[in-house]
């Protein structure tokens, strides 16, 4: 969806957010003109809002764009940013409205207005792409526009409404700039981001300038940076070894992460806790050989996180036991109280159970070139294929490919990381395991759907706790999904650039105008 972040608050509150002063960029007059160059392994799969809902992409977005509401560093609460006031309205948690900014500008020298926003909202909704964040907004009905005033009508009570708002689904755009009902497909962007793109190289570069026109919650400019974009950890790792780059974020090579220190002369290295998780998704359809219930809870069995976690990994992440991770309200470990241990005994029974021929065959999609995923792949199908249960058949895709693949239910199984959204555990509900989610497994259960509703309607985040324990029991239970591992954050950076520790820190966001030359 996005480097240090730091550990999420146990409990979350979502409060009505009120008004504050807008702030005019104004770049200092010390090497203004210097550029940072960050790298990173994350594709951008498109530059229109509407069709992107991963982290490259999001990154982008960030800094290109605004959104009604933003995340400070550190913080669970969204303040207005392009909004100077947002709020729910009454005590139903059915209408939230906002009230713009006044002086917000496109790059054309347009006002941006009310009706922006509302066209912003509409079309990721009407375009309901396939890998955009559509699945985001499913709680939204409406949206009106008048004066400067923005009124977003619920379908159900959403607590979490303002999160989204605060996310990549919410930024806006210039609506003389982007078709209502297909994706923009030039390399342009107008937003009204703390940067303007100046230039982009599809797979390769994005140039980004501080955006003097910028008015919202930043208080102080970011300088020039360069987005280098690599295939792969080994590549970016030989650019930040060869001082090409300022910045390495995102991912290099397991075996270098376990080698960092932050002793070592010449660079800084950040280390913290993270909300991204890595979960292996099964498509549930009828007709597909995991479609039984019985199938996929006997490979539930055979997983060794630990192994995977220290072969593959070599110690830079965290087994995980659950879809909601450590440090998150409503965290449980259900999948290491329903399989403790992995038991190819227990696999076979379920099996037999369900009258199913071993081995059950079946396609492992991953995506090349996406850091250790092809080892990863080759870790899982040795424990899948333990004991003869199983035939595991793997496939390695374009990581656009993979995406559309994934999306449009062609594959049997495939494992994705998933960045939080927002700093609430709704994030690993709905688009992860909802009926309409976007990991599109097939999966759907009305209880799990109740669960994700009913959690929604409680302002103090606290109490709903009970509801994503519930959740995770269900879904060690059906197995839609088996989670993995969750990540630690590593940023490195060269010895005169400071900020690393603010490009993200769990709420999703990724501050380039933190960085800044010492």
């Amino acid at each position: 969806m996005r480097s240090v972040r730091m550990r999420i608050l146990a409990t979350l509150l979502v409060l009505g957010v009120v008004g504050v002063g807008g702030w005019q960029l104004l770049p200092s007059q010390e090497d203004t003109g210097k550029t940072i160059k960050v790298g990173t392994t994350d594709a951008v799969t498109s530059l229109d809002p509407a069709g992107a809902y991963d982290a490259g992409s999001w990154a982008l977005f960030n800094n290109v764009f605004q959104s009604l509401l933003a995340f400070e560093p550190g913080s669970a609460t969204p303040v207005p940013d392009a909004a100077e006031s947002c709020g729910f309205e009454g005590t139903d948690l059915r209408t939230y409205r906002c009230e713009l900014r006044q002086g917000l500008k496109f790059p054309s020298g347009r006002e941006m207005t009310a009706q922006d926003v509302k066209y912003s909202f509409d079309r990721v909704k009407k375009i309901n792409s396939d890998v955009g964040p559509a699945a985001l907004l499913d709680t939204l009905q409406s949206v009106s526009a008048s004066g400067r005033d923005v009124t977003f009508r619920l379908s159900s009570p959403d607590a979490t409404f303002p999160f989204k708002v605060a996310t990549g689904a919410g930024s806006i755009v210039d609506s003389s700039k982007y078709p209502a009902n297909s994706l923009r497909k030039d390399s342009g962007v107008d937003g009204t981001g703390p940067y303007e793109l100046t230039s982009y190289t599809k797979e390769k570069k994005a140039v980004l300038a501080p955006n003097g026109s910028y008015k919202g919650m930043i208080k102080s400019a970011g300088r020039p940076v360069e987005l280098d974009y690599y295939t792969d950890s080994t590549k970016l790792n030989n650019a930040w070894k060869g001082k090409q780059l300022d910045v390495a974020y995102r991912q290099l090579p397991p075996d270098v992460l376990a080698g960092l220190n932050p002793s070592d002369p010449g660079q800084r290295v950040s280390e913290a806790d993270s909300s991204e998780i890595r979960n292996l998704y099964l498509n549930t359809r009828a007709g597909r050989p995991l479609h039984e219930t019985k199938v996929r809870q006997a490979m539930a069995w055979l997983i060794n996180r630990e192994q995977l976690a220290a072969s593959v990994y070599e110690g830079t992440v965290d087994p995980l036991y659950s879809l909601i991770p450590t440090g998150i309200t409503g965290h449980t470990t259900s999948f290491f109280d329903t399989y403790p241990e992995p038991s190819v005994k227990k696999a076979r029974a379920l099996l037999t159970e369900a009258g199913v021929t071993t081995p059950v065959s079946f396609t492992y999609g991953y995506g090349l070139n996406s850091g250790s995923a092809e080892a990863e792949a080759k870790q899982l199908k040795k424990q899948l294929e333990a004991g003869g249960l199983f035939k595991v058949t793997l496939k390695g895709y374009e990581w656009t490919d993979f995406q559309k693949r994934w999306a449009s239910g062609k594959l049997d199984a495939y494992a994705v990381g998933w960045v939080a959204d927002y700093p609430d555990p709704d994030t690993y509900g709905g688009p992860l395991v909802g009926t309409e989610g976007t990991m599109n497994t097939g999966y759907s259960s009305p209880e799990v759907d109740h669960l994700i509703q009913d959690s929604q309607r409680f302002a103090d985040r606290g109490e709903a706790e009970q509801d994503f324990r519930d959740l995770q029991a269900s879904v060690a239970k059906d197995v839609p999904v088996i989670p993995l591992w969750q990540a630690k954050d590593y940023v490195v950076t060269s010895e005169d650039v400071g900020g690393g520790q603010y490009l993200s820190d769990g709420t999703g966001v990724f501050r380039l105008w933190r960085l800044d030359w010492i």
